[in-house]
């Protein structure tokens, strides 16, 4: 799990108790990585950025991760399944690039759908 380097070490700790579940709440009805099987790896605090440009949205998790979004998907099918944040109004995406160039993790993807819409936890 990334989180931003920012944070303390108190604040990092509780964003992971929230987004692995741990504290209950809306998480488990939510992520998937919350209530699957899961085996956390570890907790890296890394440099994030993230542009919320309608449309063009962009994150970067230091060297290793790496998202741009394209456009609007034209797709006759949904794409929100498992997604966080399904559930809410919000709007289907292209990501033109996805990469991930971390360690033994290492994936990369161009064209997939994503899916944009609000975030608030209320756990």
């Amino acid at each position: 799990m990334y989180v931003d380097a920012r944070a303390d070490a108190a604040q990092r700790d509780a964003l992971a108790a929230i987004y692995t579940g741990r504290l209950g709440g809306d998480a488990l009805k939510h992520f998937p990585w919350a209530w699957k099987d899961a085996k956390p790896l570890d907790l890296r605090p890394v440099e994030i950025e993230v542009s919320h440009e309608p449309r063009r949205q962009w994150l970067r998790i230091r060297d290793q991760v790496s998202v741009r979004i394209r456009g609007v998907w034209a797709g006759s099918e949904s794409v929100t399944c498992v997604i966080p944040g399904h559930e809410q109004h919000g709007e289907e995406l292209i990501a033109d690039d996805l990469r991930v160039d971390d360690g033994l993790l290492r994936f990369e993807y161009h064209g997939n759908c994503g899916y944009s819409a609000a975030f608030d936890y209320s756990g």
